[in-house]
């Protein structure tokens, strides 16, 4: 076993442990739990949110204890570097990883449940949902700040920012689901352009985030900016939709 807990959370450590030992049989659970299960459990007086990785593959057992960081020990890394950089994400509290004969058997990153007002999906799904473009804005410029700190959020996708209404029509951004990130020195154009590939199939919200990113980001006229941005958003949706129709012919045939 491969057990570590934030300095900040010490004097916690056994009820932590304790905790991840019951998760099976105790705690609420949040979500679908489709792949990783996540439930909620209180941790004095505080609500911890605990994801419970899916079983690896034999590949990846293996890979993960010899080769790889896990991505429960990732997403506790990668959370303490992004607070370390001022970039905003639910604390990281430990994560647990337990190895068997062959590698890596079943691992858990454990973090603060943080409440959110919305997510980005909410602004891709609901038109005309209360002020808007002016999240959106403030979102755009959010990334804007991961670029120039170098961080490159893999899964920067419409579930994976957590957003908070503060005051005064401004709001705080939050990333979860951290265990894909890149650290860069400096992140090229291409790689800011592709940054937003996942986040919506609308043109007219890339038309809203190519025009914020060209006020901060003057390398390039806003013109590019938005057709790089739209071009990696619809080659990311072309190949989304290729990999669906694919899935559902094999599921055809194998019924």
């Amino acid at each position: 076993m491969n057990f570590k807990v934030n300095p900040v959370f010490e004097k916690s450590t056994k009820s932590i442990l304790d905790t991840i030992t019951t998760f099976n049989s105790s705690g609420e659970l949040f979500g679908n739990g489709d792949r990783n299960k996540i439930k909620l459990f209180d941790l004095n007086g505080k609500t911890i949110n605990i994801k419970s990785f899916k079983i690896p593959n034999i590949i990846n057992k293996v890979a993960y204890r010899y080769f790889r960081k896990s991505k429960a020990r990732r997403s506790f890394e990668y959370a303490t570097i992004l607070l370390e950089k001022n970039i905003g994400t639910p604390e990281p509290i430990a994560f647990l990883e337990n190895f068997n004969v062959i590698g890596l058997k079943d691992s858990y990153y454990v973090s603060e449940h943080m409440a959110a007002d919305l997510t980005y999906r909410e602004l891709v799904e609901i038109p005309d949902y209360q002020d808007r473009e002016n999240i959106l804005r403030q979102f755009t410029k959010f990334t804007f700040g991961l670029h120039e700190k170098g961080v490159e959020f893999l899964d920067h996708s419409p579930g994976n920012t957590l957003i908070k209404k503060t005051e005064n029509n401004t709001y705080d951004f939050f990333l979860v689901d951290l265990n894909r990130m890149n650290f860069h020195e400096k992140m090229s154009f291409e790689q800011r352009m592709n940054n937003f590939s996942r986040l919506t199939p609308q043109k007219e919200m890339v038309a809203v985030m190519s025009n914020e990113y060209a006020k901060f980001y003057k390398e390039k006229p806003e013109a590019v900016i938005f057709e790089k941005m739209w071009l990696a958003t619809t080659t990311f949706q072309e190949e989304f939709a290729r990999k669906k129709r694919l899935k559902k012919k094999l599921k055809f045939w194998k019924s």
